[in-house]
C-alpha cells in the first residue's frame, strides 16, 4: 500500500471511530509501528488529526463545533458531499462507493428516510446505528486494508441490485476522460455499482485531477452528473460537459 493510500485508511478509519492507536493501524494496514508514526506525524502537520501517546484522535474542527481549520482537501470532501446529499431525494435507494467523500455524504444521509446499499465498512460505521435510514451491506470478503467488502461474492450481490443513484469515487481523472482507480479489485466493482443504478454521480475534488491510478473504472461521459470544485480546470471535463454530462461546482 503506498503512502496516501496509508493517510487515507488512516483518515477514513479515524472518521468512523474518533480514535486509533499505533498497534491498531500497524495490524490493518500491514505496516510496521515505525511507518504508522511517520504517517501520523505528516498527517499531523496537515491537521487531518492530533497526535497522543500510542496513538491519534481526530482532528478538532468547526465542523464538530470546535477550534482548528479544515485543510483544503478535507474541506473540498465535505463540500462535494454536502452538494451530493442535496441530489439525493428522500425515499431513494443510493448505491454508496468507498471513499473518503462518500463516507462524509454518509453522514449526511443519518435521519434520512433514504436506503443505502455500500461495500464500505466505513458506511457502515457511519449508519449502522440510525434509525431512520436503511442500510444493506453487500456481502463479501473482507479488505482489511481498505475496510470494504470485495471479491466475487460482492459483484454477484451488484448484479441483483437496482438503485437510483449510485456515487462513485475515484483516484484520479485523466486528461482524456479516463476515470481511474489505484486499487484492482475495486474497479469492476465501482463500474457495477455505475451500472446498477438510474444515475450515476462521480464525486471528483481538485486533487483528483489528474490524480493517480492505472485501473479503469470508466469515462467522465459515463456518468450522467460530475460533482467537482470550481477549482479544476479540465478539458476532459469540459468536453464532458458538451456532451450532456451535467457537472456542479462546489
Amino acid at each position: 500500500m503506498l503512502t496516501h493510500q496509508r493517510e487515507a485508511a488512516i483518515v477514513e478509519r479515524l472518521e468512523a471511530v474518533g480514535s486509533v492507536t499505533v498497534d491498531e493501524l500497524s495490524r490493518l494496514l500491514g505496516v510496521s509501528g515505525t511507518t504508522i508514526r511517520r504517517d501520523l506525524e505528516r498527517l499531523e502537520q496537515r491537521a487531518h488529526l492530533r497526535r497522543v501517546h500510542g496513538g491519534a484522535t481526530i482532528a478538532r474542527t468547526p465542523e464538530s463545533g470546535q477550534d482548528g481549520e479544515l485543510d483544503d482537501d478535507t474541506r473540498e470532501k465535505e463540500a462535494l458531499a454536502r452538494a451530493t446529499a442535496d441530489l439525493i431525494v428522500d425515499g431513494q435507494v443510493v448505491l454508496l462507493d468507498i471513499g473518503i467523500t462518500t463516507r462524509r455524504l454518509a453522514r449526511h444521509l443519518r435521519g434520512r428516510p433514504v436506503t443505502v446499499i455500500t461495500n464500505s465498512l466505513a458506511v457502515l460505521d457511519a449508519l449502522g446505528d440510525d434509525d431512520v435510514a436503511s442500510l444493506v451491506l453487500l456481502g463479501g470478503m473482507v479488505g482489511g486494508k481498505t475496510r470494504t467488502l470485495i471479491g466475487p461474492f460482492t459483484e454477484q450481490a451488484l448484479g441483483r441490485v437496482h438503485a437510483d443513484i449510485a456515487v462513485i469515487s475515484s483516484t484520479g481523472v485523466k486528461n482524456e476522460g479516463a476515470v481511474v482507480t489505484d486499487l484492482t479489485h475495486e474497479a469492476t466493482i465501482k463500474g457495477r455499482m455505475r451500472e446498477a443504478a438510474d444515475r450515476s454521480i462521480l464525486v471528483a475534488n481538485t486533487s483528483k485531477f489528474p490524480g493517480s491510478g492505472s485501473y479503469r473504472i470508466a469515462s467522465l461521459g459515463d456518468f450522467d452528473t460530475i460533482v467537482t470544485t470550481d477549482r479544476v480546470e479540465s478539458t476532459a471535463l469540459t468536453r464532458a460537459a458538451r456532451g450532456g454530462v451535467e457537472v456542479i461546482r462546489t
